[in-house]
């Protein structure tokens, strides 16, 4: 037993007591400590052995030693056993025509649902990643698919995890649609893909660009992280 004098000290041990030894043997009527952790911040109380009738009751005292009696060897401690967990799977769906589905499934991996919603039933992810592009009709078309999840109108067991925007045209994106995406990200969280000449004509073995690594890591696909920006 211990006492603690004050929050932040080390507590302050008692002198182990003398023990009984069974009649005829060298056993102590006490069991040993087994583990090698025993002398952290907990104690542990140590029940009697054999059957000898115990001096203080039929509970029988509470014996506090310090250390291992009789030579108790600790025991080996069990390595927790590792779960190595495959990486989640998403469907990728359109908002509307040309949202650029097909192309993100082939480089991002994933499964295409195209503008269908996906079947988890037939065995298609119900996490759910909205595609649309950055044009106004675009972010109108996406913006009314979120509301739909919002509403909860959309089918049950689908879970909606981020919108992906993919760039429409290179260079950057005039002011009043840039401030319409701010509003969707208020909302959900929002991916950015940037304009990438080679997936138009339709070269989709090289990596993801610098500008997909968030979304890179979401799927299970990192992005380089030196090199040349996409053209955008």
């Amino acid at each position: 037993m211990y006492r603690v004098k004050s929050p932040g000290s080390r507590p302050r041990l008692a002198s182990p007591r003398r023990h009984r030894l069974v009649p005829g043997t060298g056993t102590p009527l006490v069991r040993p400590f087994t583990g090698p952790e025993e002398w952290g911040t907990t104690r542990r109380r140590v029940v009697m052995q054999g059957s000898a009738q115990p001096e203080h009751g039929p509970g029988g005292p509470e014996i506090w030693i310090r250390g291992p009696v009789g030579g108790g060897e600790p025991q080996p401690r069990r390595e927790a056993a590792q779960v190595s967990a495959s990486p989640r799977r998403f469907s990728w769906v359109a908002t509307h025509g040309g949202a650029g589905t097909t192309t993100l499934a082939n480089v991002f991996g994933g499964h295409d649902a195209g503008r269908n919603w996906p079947r988890p039933e037939r065995g298609e992810p119900a996490s759910v990643l909205l595609v649309g592009r950055t044009h106004a009709a675009g972010l109108d078309a996406v913006s009314h698919t979120v509301d739909t999840f919002r509403r909860g109108e959309a089918p049950p067991g689908l879970d909606l995890d981020a919108v992906v925007l993919v760039a429409d045209a290179p260079g950057r994106l005039p002011r009043q649609l840039a401030q319409r995406i701010k509003v969707i990200e208020s909302v959900i969280d929002v991916y950015r893909v940037p304009w990438v000449p080679a997936w138009r004509t339709g070269e989709l073995d090289g990596p993801p660009p610098r500008e997909c690594e968030q979304l890179g890591r979401l799927t299970g696909t990192p992005a380089p992280q030196t090199g040349r920006r996409a053209p955008r």
